[in-house]
């Protein structure tokens, strides 16, 4: 068995297949990243990406600024709560984010 280099992660979960996954319109609560205190983002490095690693869903991506796949986001607030920046807040599904 091939051994992975130091510091390798692999996220939970892989997303789901086709239209099966999509949230629809029931979510209640969407992520927003706040890319002033994220730390890859402010740092410009891959660092940290706590958020990608603990999503059940796969919808947070690995980039730099991390962008969240938000038709397949079921809103469980895992990402916020993990977020050792608190650079992830919950916003009711009712208002409007100019993205």
């Amino acid at each position: 068995m091939k051994e992975k280099p130091f510091g390798y992660r692999k996220s939970h979960s892989e997303p789901g297949p086709g239209d099966g996954g999509r949230t629809g319109s029931w979510r209640v609560k969407r992520p927003v990243i706040d890319l002033e205190k994220c730390i890859p983002a402010k740092r410009n490095k891959p660092a940290c990406f706590t958020c990608w690693v603990f999503c059940p869903d796969n919808v947070i991506s690995r980039t730099i600024p991390p962008v969240i796949d938000y038709q397949y986001c079921k809103g469980c607030e895992i990402c916020a709560e993990e977020c050792p920046a608190d650079a992830i807040t919950m916003v009711d599904e009712t208002i409007f984010i100019k993205e």
